[in-house]
């Protein structure tokens, strides 16, 4: 008697925290704020200007090692194996340096992906704050985002009922590390 009465409290608490017709939900399409933001285009802008200053830098080394490889080509036959063995040791230290500075810029944690985050993290901050305060001053509970596929915005922390899974997990739980055994189901006839 005493958990049906803790769940009708907890019930009548969450329908007296909205409004009478039920939680108000707003919908955004997050891609589509991010894309119409006049100030993306300004971010985008400078971003890619950086990138392609990168990718020149790149491009003039590859240059720069085909020159030497075409150079020694043609001059290989006229070079002391002593100056074989220095120009191709030059050759491959100036290949390690491309392919530092090629992981480097676009590695996993390279100088375009933390540079795209440094544009685009205030703007999507923006986005979100905008959204919050919408939320916040026309009363909505919830605002989900299309693009993402996912809440975006919780105006009610009474909703929040994690914790209340986790502790029905836990009590239904059979230990002993082992999973719970599935229930029976019921024979079917033909």
């Amino acid at each position: 008697m005493r958990r049906i009465l803790v769940v009708l409290s907890l019930f009548l608490g969450f329908a007296a925290s909205v409004s009478a017709e039920g939680p108000r939900i707003a919908v955004i399409d997050s891609k589509a704020l991010f894309d119409g933001f006049k100030g993306t285009k300004d971010a985008q802008d400078t971003y890619d200007k950086q990138v392609a200053k990168w990718e020149q830098e790149v491009a003039d080394k590859q240059k720069e090692l085909a020159a030497m490889k075409e150079k020694f080509e043609k001059q290989s036959l006229m070079l002391s194996d002593e100056r074989k063995k220095e120009l191709a040791s030059q050759f491959q230290q100036k290949q390690a340096d491309l392919q530092k500075l090629v992981q480097s810029l676009y590695g996993k944690d390279g100088k375009v992906a933390k540079t795209n985050e440094e544009f685009t993290g205030p703007i999507l901050q923006k986005i979100r704050t905008a959204a919050q305060q919408i939320a916040k001053s026309e009363g909505y509970d919830f605002v989900l985002d299309k693009a993402a596929g996912a809440v975006f915005y919780v105006g009610n922390p009474e909703t929040e009922v994690t914790q209340k899974v986790l502790d029905r997990l836990n009590s239904e739980y059979i230990g002993g590390g082992t999973a719970p055994a599935p229930t029976a189901k019921p024979a079917t006839t033909k």
